[in-house]
């Protein structure tokens, strides 16, 4: 395995990471805990969304769109 497959690596399991992180967050989301808690539910979500972002864009600076739909 070489650099470039162990950051490939790396970067898709950062992007699995956020998503499964932002899935659980709006699952707490849906359940009723009040306002407050729902506020804070909202603010997480939001820099969830920004993590997952980020870690998409590293991922496509390392692979190139169409290497990274193959594997």
């Amino acid at each position: 395995m070489d650099f470039l497959d162990l950051e490939i690596a790396v970067a898709r399991q950062r992007v699995k990471r956020a998503e499964l992180s932002l899935k659980r967050t709006r699952e707490l989301l849906d359940e009723d805990f009040g306002a407050v808690v729902n506020i804070a539910l909202c603010c997480r979500v939001r820099s969830e969304k920004q993590q997952l972002s980020e870690a998409r864009e590293r991922l496509m600076k390392i692979v190139p769109a169409g290497k990274a739909a193959r594997r």
